[in-house]
């Protein structure tokens, strides 16, 4: 199966400051602020929905397709992705912007000064899709995750339009994008994506209530954190799919991204849709136990051991047959 992974592109620069911010602002300067210190810290993380999502799928084995738009400075988070089993070559290169970047300091009281740069991101909305499958001969299905949100209903209007399967997933563009977007994206999705507030806000959103959107869509599936997953389909009774179990917790950042690489592995292996929730939670907590949306190690081992300890042994012996 073919799966395209359309979404932004970034990176993250976290960087530590050991003192307090409080502490470098003078009550006569606050009307004309500038403050300066040094960083103790950096940390730059690769990121973005749709690469975590691909980076996730590549360790599955199933040489998914990342469409998004980034600048110049690509090639190194490139060369990373291309190893990792990712196919970049659908990545549209802006000619006059930087790739995507969220800047964030954080001092030791856990205050934050931050920022996001969306950069190419913004070029998104650019990218066709037919070209893309014509190269690859044809699209099984494409996630339309967070990205620039004329591109998400662009791309879902063209999935429509080729009659592509198509998966909305919009999680934190949900705040941004108008009612008639969020609409006109949702509309006809085999699979529409989110977590328990952005279920609510999408129904705020388009004035439809959770009936009213399952009419519109093939399969709803919500995430729940610690409480796993919840997964609804019109005139059936919904399927609770309880956590997998964890070890250390880490970071949470990016554990959305691998459930549904793990989710879309399982239903690219025509695995029940139960069974895709259970291989996306296990896939989540191998993330949260590290620090970085793209530095867990998936093993056929570690993902079966998991799988077994969570959900017992069928659920690891029906997945076996595919790692």
């Amino acid at each position: 199966m073919r799966i395209a992974v359309a979404g932004s592109i970034a990176t993250d620069h976290l960087m530590s400051f050991e003192g307090r911010f409080a502490e470098q602002i003078i009550p006569d300067q606050i009307q004309q602020l500038s403050l300066s210190f040094l960083i103790d810290e950096l940390d730059v993380r690769r990121g973005g929905v749709a690469a975590n999502i691909c980076f996730g799928m590549g360790a599955f084995g199933l040489d998914p397709v990342l469409v998004g738009a980034a600048g110049a400075d690509f090639e190194d988070y490139r060369a990373w992705l291309d190893r990792h089993g990712v196919d970049t070559l659908s990545v549209y290169i802006s000619e006059l912007r930087h790739t995507a970047r969220f800047i964030c300091t954080t001092d030791r009281d856990q205050n934050q000064i931050a920022s996001f740069y969306a950069g190419a991101m913004a070029e998104a909305r650019n990218i066709e899709l037919k070209p893309i499958a014509d190269r690859l001969g044809g699209l099984d299905l494409v996630l339309i995750g967070a990205d620039d949100p004329d591109a998400m209903v662009r791309h879902s209007q063209e999935c429509r339009t080729r009659t592509i399967p198509f998966a909305a997933d919009p999680s934190q563009q949900l705040a941004r994008m108008d009612g008639d977007a969020v609409r006109t994206l949702i509309e006809g999705a085999a699979f529409l994506f989110g977590n328990e507030y952005e279920k609510a806000l999408a129904e705020q959103k388009t004035g439809w209530s959770d009936a009213e959107i399952l009419a519109r869509v093939g399969t709803r599936v919500t995430t729940l954190g610690a409480k796993g997953a919840r997964i609804d389909r019109r005139g059936e009774p919904s399927v609770h799919v309880p956590a997998a179990q964890v070890g250390d917790l880490v970071d949470p950042t990016g554990m959305g991204d691998a459930f549904r690489a793990g989710f879309l592995a399982a239903h690219a292996w025509g695995l029940s849709l139960e069974r895709g929730a259970q291989v996306g939670n296990a896939t989540a907590v191998h993330c949260l136990e590290v620090d970085g949306p793209q530095e867990y190690r998936l093993t056929a081992a570690g993902l079966l051991e998991r799988l077994e300890r969570s959900y017992g042994t069928e659920a690891a012996d029906e997945v076996r047959s595919f790692l």
